[in-house]
C-alpha cells in the first residue's frame, strides 16, 4: 500500500510570498470529430489569451513557478505550476523571491 510523502518540514502559510502572475496560456480549440476549417484558420491567428493568477508562492525558479491559492494547516488547493516561458511577469505582492 502506498503511503503519502512526509512534508520534510513545517510551512507556516503566513511566511510564504504571495505573487501575481501574468503568463500566456496555450489553447487547445475545437471539438472531437470533424471541425469547420474556416473557424480554426481564423482562430488559429488570434494570439493566445493572457491570463492572471494570485496565489502563495511555493517555487520560483528559471524553470517555473508553482502557486496555491488556497492553504490550511494539513491542506491545500491543487498546485498550479506555469512553465517559466509562459510568463509576462511576476509581482510580488508579499514577501519575495527566495
Amino acid at each position: 500500500m502506498a503511503t503519502k510523502p512526509r512534508r520534510k518540514k513545517k510551512i507556516e502559510p503566513e511566511d510564504l510570498p504571495i505573487a501575481e502572475v501574468l503568463w500566456v496560456d496555450a489553447e487547445d480549440i475545437g471539438d472531437v470529430g470533424w471541425n469547420d476549417l474556416d473557424e480554426l484558420l481564423t482562430k488559429a491567428a488570434e494570439p493566445c489569451p493572457v491570463m492572471r493568477s494570485v496565489g502563495y508562492v511555493l517555487h520560483h525558479d528559471e524553470s517555473h513557478i508553482s502557486l496555491l491559492s488556497t492553504i490550511g494547516p494539513q491542506e491545500c488547493s491543487s498546485l498550479e505550476k506555469i512553465p517559466a516561458e509562459f510568463l509576462k511577469s511576476v509581482a510580488y505582492l508579499k514577501g519575495e523571491k527566495e
